[in-house]
């Protein structure tokens, strides 16, 4: 007992290093769910400050899902180039300056502009951190460490939420001046500079990934942070070779350092990256937090209790993240993303046959009871189910899945698809609310649920407990 006690401190010291790293670089998921979001409660004033049409208004906002795209695409390249933590700060730089421009914008287009400079630093940490996370975590702990970044996207949107109401409740309206002549929808875009300043001090504190240390020949540095992060129980020449050898085997077939492959140019494993994506979109998720308050009142809530059940929706996301974070490690990534598919598949099959008895039309409809509390609880239940499983997992699965060599990169076009997937549920749900009512929408949506769980049958390889350096066999096996 007295010689495992100090190797099990150890072992406790290690992952607390690594949990530490974790949430220091879960801190771009902040900004992605802050930044993301942040607009929802500006909307209104801009649309009355520029005198802007709907159309315009849409573009302002959906603008920075583009650049979400763009900067996802680019960082993962950016990354295999110039390492992890300085792509972070780069983020970090975007964010910053994206704030301060957008808290001074002076039409709708130059803002149109920096919130598409916005999305760039969005995409580009909601690459970075899962792989960040994926390379500095203990197998035995990695999906935990992984699933803090959806965590802290959640509380990003949930701060971003009580930010937008505290700031217009003082001002009494989002389009009224609160300090210094500003009005308060201005004062939201300023408030996310704290963050990003945070973001980018880390970012310079933290220690480069290990296996970018190990392609850059830096051995020395990358044996220090292994050390760190892994534990006395570790061997960690023995994994520094275990890197070397997954680059060798790289560089002797140059085409699996690549993405391209015989499957419609891109490798079988990249596409079932790139699909899993856009399932996690296509499932309707930001429909319920982008459109929820015609969902609200459908169900009876008055207009001004809106933020009263988005904040229940916002904080019911918040919570249901720490069941993925307690049961990842132990039940596995598979059983949890089919659980998620069959639940998130009934509870929108039930939105879809509640408001199938709507009256009205477009936003004006109305549910009478009891379809009415059945639309309310499915549609929490739907949270809940998208909240413990496909919300962080897709994430930690980009970060953890693909070999070493293209990981960054791989991650980088799933994260793009899944922007671009966003901006296209996003687009799409007005008009087909306008033309066919909200059961079409949420039954197309439910079919989707269902399809994602016959893709998880056949393609998502089970990487539970498995090192990233044999991540290979395990991925390409399924795929």
């Amino acid at each position: 007992m007295s010689n495992s006690a100090p190797g099990q401190a150890s072992v406790r010291s290690a992952h607390r290093k690594a949990t530490g790293l974790a949430i220091a670089a879960a801190v771009g998921g902040f900004l992605f769910g802050f930044d993301s979001s942040v607009i929802n409660g500006a909307v209104d004033a801009i649309e009355g400050q520029f005198d802007l049409n709907s159309t315009v208004t849409g573009l302002v906002v959906a603008v920075a899902l583009l650049g979400c795209a763009l900067g996802a695409w680019s960082g993962g390249k950016l990354a295999d180039r110039w390492g992890r933590t300085h792509v972070m700060v780069l983020g970090a730089v975007l964010f910053f300056a994206s704030s301060i421009l957008s808290a001074i914008a002076w039409s709708a287009w130059d803002l149109a502009l920096w919130r598409f400079m916005a999305g760039v630093g969005i995409g580009i940490a909601s690459v970075i951190a899962p792989a960040y996370i994926a390379e500095i975590a203990p197998a035995a702990v990695r999906g935990r460490l992984g699933s803090l970044q959806q965590l802290a996207i959640t509380v990003g949107i949930f701060t971003a939420l009580l930010s937008d109401q505290i700031l217009a409740t003082s001002a009494g309206g989002a389009a009224n001046e609160l300090w210094l002549g500003w009005e308060a929808w201005r004062w939201m875009f300023l408030v996310a500079v704290i963050p990003a300043a945070v973001y980018g001090i880390l970012a310079l504190r933290m220690p480069e990934s290990p296996r970018y240390l190990v392609t850059k020949g830096k051995d020395d540095d990358a044996r220090r942070v292994l050390a760190s992060v892994l534990g006395p129980d570790e061997d960690v020449d023995e994994r520094i070779a275990e890197i070397h050898h997954s680059i060798s085997k790289d560089e002797e077939n140059a085409e699996l350092g690549s993405l391209k492959g015989d499957r419609f140019g891109l490798k079988p494993i990249v596409w079932v990256g790139i699909v899993m994506a856009i399932f996690q979109q296509f499932v309707g998720i930001n429909v319920i937090f982008y459109y929820s308050t015609t969902l609200w009142q459908a169900v009876g809530f008055e207009e001004s209790q809106a933020f009263l059940v988005s904040t229940i929706t916002a904080v019911t996301n918040v919570a249901v993240t720490f069941i993925a974070i307690a049961l990842i490690d132990k039940v596995g990534r598979r059983p949890l993303l089919l659980i998620g598919s069959a639940g998130m598949a009934v509870s929108l099959g039930l939105m879809a046959v509640c408001f199938t008895q709507a009256t009205g039309s477009g936003e004006d409809i109305t549910l009478a009871a009891p379809w009415s509390i059945i639309a309310l609880i499915s549609a929490n239940a739907f949270v809940v189910f998208f909240g413990a499983t496909w919300g962080p997992l897709m994430w930690v699965l980009l970060g953890e899945m693909f070999p070493n060599r293209i990981r960054a990169a791989a991650l980088g076009v799933g994260a793009a698809a899944n922007w671009i997937a966003n901006f296209a549920i996003t687009l799409t749900f007005p008009p087909m609310l306008a033309t066919f009512g909200p059961a079409i929408p949420y039954l197309m949506y439910a079919i989707f649920a269902v399809l994602s769980f016959f893709f998880v049958l056949g393609k998502i390889p089970e990487t539970k407990g498995v090192e990233l350096e044999d991540m290979a066999g395990e991925a390409y096996k399924r795929a």
